[in-house]
């Protein structure tokens, strides 16, 4: 395995960096990154971004908005919260084996006396309280694993900054998103900063990985990146696009994930459809958009369509019958 150092705190380029090495870097079987963002939203791949976000709150305290390469929902970062990237060609076998990515950290704050657990379907608790998301992307028989640890986060700035449905709170079972989240230095005997926290994961990682060594990115891999962030990461075409047109909205909550539908019909014929929300897949959505257009607005004819191809590749979790569903009653 080897890790990345990277001081960068533009969460464009930050996305651009571990895309580069998920895309580009594919000799190395293993790539460990730590990262830091300036305050920004990261929206999952599948997601509408105008709709999980408050904009007039992001512009007026510029708040980046970046869009990244992995499903699952929309997060906020600032300079107080760590992400980590992991990258393996071993994608069959540990696909969507979130629990395995997230030991190091769990193993850390072991050693810090704080327990934490993995729960849900991608979440990490202490006390039964949220401070930590993952989301997993594939490509090409390669996976990125990333974690989004709330270690200090101004959790005023994370409530306004996002629109969290109301399902989504529902089906947690508490009455806000201040209620659901927490911090990891609210639990740490020994108050200690973000980059000691980094630092920490990265000796823990180095000990569970003895073989681990640093990567240095050279002049044009440099370049490749920056070109990266400025040619798709940093642009509104890739992280808003644009909005469909549509004659029919449905949206439809499973515990593996929302499935949010815009669908354009005419004479119950689907012109055109598509499809948000934070649910995994190892492939794109794109696939069952095309699939469904110039088919009848019918569960059952939908169901059929969606029954010549593997949904699960698609829809982690979910069977063809609930994809079905959340398209249409």
């Amino acid at each position: 395995m080897k890790y990345i150092v990277n001081t960068s705190k533009n969460p464009a380029y930050n996305i651009a960096l571990e895309a580069y090495a998920f895309k580009e870097l594919r000799d190395i079987d293993e790539i460990f990154i730590l990262w830091i963002n300036e305050p920004a939203i990261i929206i999952g791949k599948h997601q509408n971004t105008i709709q999980e976000i408050n904009k007039e709150f992001t512009d007026a305290h510029n708040i980046h908005v970046v869009r990244r390469l992995s499903g699952g929902g929309a997060v906020y970062h600032d300079l107080n919260n760590l992400n980590y990237t992991i990258i393996s060609n071993k994608a069959n076998e540990g696909a969507f084996d979130f629990k395995t990515f997230s030991k190091p950290v769990i193993d850390t704050l072991a050693k810090m006396g704080v327990k934490a657990e993995f729960t849900g379907r991608n979440d990490l608790e202490i006390n039964g309280q949220k401070f930590a998301g993952n989301a997993q992307a594939y490509y090409k028989g390669r996976m990125m694993h990333h974690g989004c640890l709330l270690f200090d986060v101004d959790m005023t700035v994370l409530a306004q900054a996002l629109k969290v449905s109301k399902d989504k709170i529902e089906s947690k079972g508490v009455k806000s998103v201040r209620a659901r989240v927490t911090n990891i230095i609210d639990h740490l005997e020994k108050k200690i900063t973000v980059q000691e926290f980094s630092d920490a994961i990265l000796a823990q990682m180095k000990e569970e990985y003895p073989e681990m060594e640093e990567y240095v990115l050279n002049e044009a891999e440099l370049a490749a990146i920056q070109d990266l962030r400025d040619q798709q990461f940093a642009t509104w075409d890739w992280t808003y696009g644009k909005a469909p047109e549509y004659t029919i909205e449905r949206s439809v909550r499973y515990p593996a994930g929302k499935i949010t539908t815009y669908a354009n019909v005419e004479n119950s014929i689907i012109k055109g459809i598509r499809i948000y929300g934070d649910f995994f897949g190892v492939r794109g959505v794109e696939d069952i958009e095309n699939l469904l257009i110039g088919v009848r607005y019918d569960y059952q004819d939908i169901l059929e369509k969606l029954k010549t191809i593997d949904t699960t590749q698609y829809f982690s979790r979910m069977t063809v019958e609930e994809v079905a569903k959340a398209i249409v009653a």
